[in-house]
């Protein structure tokens, strides 16, 4: 009698533990997922910037068509990647950022080709859009910041034990990072 007690209050225990982590690894997957929106949300803000921006420079007289034709097109393949939030995987996490990273290197190129430019630097609209897009910036750092605690959170809870165990019934895997991208430690070049 007592090794039946015994045996129903362990898996009462087992049952217990395993609801309690399934239910925490659903809350920080959906924490996870919100995060990712507002990565996103912020990458778009960025790319809705972008076509104001290009009219704008459009109007400086003898401006290079190469920068612009370079910022469209880093538009154009960024904007086509997609994520979807429960599939973030590091591979998907890697191309997503290195199609963003390629808009942000193609936009960062435009800015400085433009101090050659003092029309287009005294212009208000052009400098509107630039403080925009610095501020944009800023908050795309931020949210993939939050994106990479509440990442952190979520695999770290499924790679614990007694959770591990739970996660692999349920299938939660691991979620990918953003990472800093390779030369992210040296100054970029520019040349005019």
């Amino acid at each position: 009698m007592k090794k039946i007690v015994f045996g129903i209050l362990c898996l009462f225990t087992a049952m217990s533990l395993s609801s309690c982590s399934y239910n925490s690894m659903v809350k920080k997957d959906e924490n996870v997922k919100a995060a990712w929106g507002a990565v996103q949300s912020q990458y778009q803000r960025r790319s809705d910037l972008i076509p104001n921006l290009v009219n704008t420079v459009k109007g400086a007289a003898n401006f290079e068509k190469s920068t612009l034709t370079a910022v469209i097109e880093a538009r154009a393949k960024a904007t086509s990647i997609q994520v979807d939030p429960s599939k973030l995987t590091p591979e998907s996490i890697q191309q997503f950022q290195a199609a963003q990273g390629q808009l942000g290197s193609a936009l960062g190129k435009l800015l400085a080709v433009s101090e050659a430019y003092p029309d287009l630097k005294s212009n208000a609209n052009f400098q509107s859009l630039q403080t925009q897009l610095e501020g944009t910036e800023n908050r795309i750092n931020v949210a993939r910041l939050d994106f990479n605690t509440a990442v952190q959170d979520y695999n770290s809870t499924v790679r614990s034990f007694p959770a591990n165990l739970t996660a692999k019934m349920f299938g939660f895997t691991e979620k990918g990072y953003f990472a800093a991208e390779a030369g992210a430690d040296k100054a970029p070049k520019v040349s005019f």
